[in-house]
């Protein structure tokens, strides 16, 4: 199996420094985060509200201040309630690169099955390093990726002294990688018509077990999901083309209009013309 096709794809930053920031609030293109996984490591910070972290299949709630450092591997997403959050995503591996110094220590790091993936209060180390970090990203003053590559090690430090604390996560990886493949699969192909069965045979799993054990994971049936994903993208569409509402729904594998407005008011709130008149200042 060819597992560097099961997961999001997306160069970070530059060749140099493979760090990318991402600022989300309300009128985000992407205020929700669906379901994803990638090779690199993430670091989200709340700003304002609370957000609902899945990790692996569980759910824990982030309120204002705090932090989370997610390994590589594994799977994520949220759901932001009046919420404003700032990302970091990093490749790890290329930064710590034929470091000379401390590098049992990376490669120790790198090894970890969880990858110290950890969740951490406001006013702890790790969410006070991490406001740095998303500080000295945003200002980019001269010598910021410095700055920004030394509170890195500085929070790689602080976790290996708490990694006690971290989240414990799935043990089923066989389990785990058979759903990546899944949500893999509906990125790549939602705007075509998708069956449960076709979802199913990708996980390779009876379509009675391969539902309980999808829904155990995202919180929502295998359609479900996809409906979800579906209408995320057209949100996504709707705020960064000039498209048709109809060539949208269409692209977002909708062939029934009536249903797209309606399933779409039903995750959002209000019609997809309102969304776009609200969202496009």
């Amino acid at each position: 199996m060819n597992y560097s096709e099961l997961y999001e794809n997306k160069k970070r930053g530059t060749f140099d420094f493979p760090i990318e920031l991402y600022y989300v609030d309300s009128a985000s293109a992407r205020y929700h985060m669906p379901l994803h996984w990638h090779l690199e490591y993430e670091l989200i910070l709340v700003l304002k509200g609370s957000f609902e972290l899945s990790l692996d299949g569980k759910s824990y709630m982030m309120n204002a201040g705090n932090c989370a450092w997610i390994g590589d591997g594994v799977v994520h997403g949220g759901i932001p309630h009046d919420c404003v959050y700032e990302c970091v995503v990093f490749d790890l591996g290329t930064l710590l690169h034929d470091t000379p110094v401390c590098s049992r220590s990376a490669a120790e790091f790198l090894a970890d099955e969880n990858g110290y993936t950890g969740i951490f209060e406001a006013g702890s180390k790790q969410a006070e390093l991490a406001d740095k970090i998303f500080e000295s990203m945003e200002k980019e003053q001269k010598g910021y990726e410095w700055t920004t590559v030394g509170l890195m090690w500085q929070l790689m430090g602080s976790l290996i002294n708490t990694k006690a604390k971290n989240i414990s996560l799935s043990k089923n990886r066989r389990q785990i990688i058979r759903l990546k493949n899944v949500l893999t699969y509906i990125r790549n192909n939602y705007e075509n018509p998708i069956t449960l069965a076709e979802l199913a045979d990708v996980a390779g799993m009876v379509p009675r077990y391969f539902c309980r054990a999808f829904s155990d994971m995202t919180g929502k049936t295998p359609i479900e999901y996809l409906n979800y994903y579906r209408i995320e993208s057209a949100g996504e569409r709707l705020l960064l083309t000039d498209e048709s509402i109809t060539d949208i729904a269409l692209g977002c594998g909708f062939n029934d209009m009536s249903y797209f407005s309606k399933t779409f008011s039903r995750y959002k709130g209000m019609s997809p013309s309102i969304y776009r008149k609200n969202h496009i200042k």
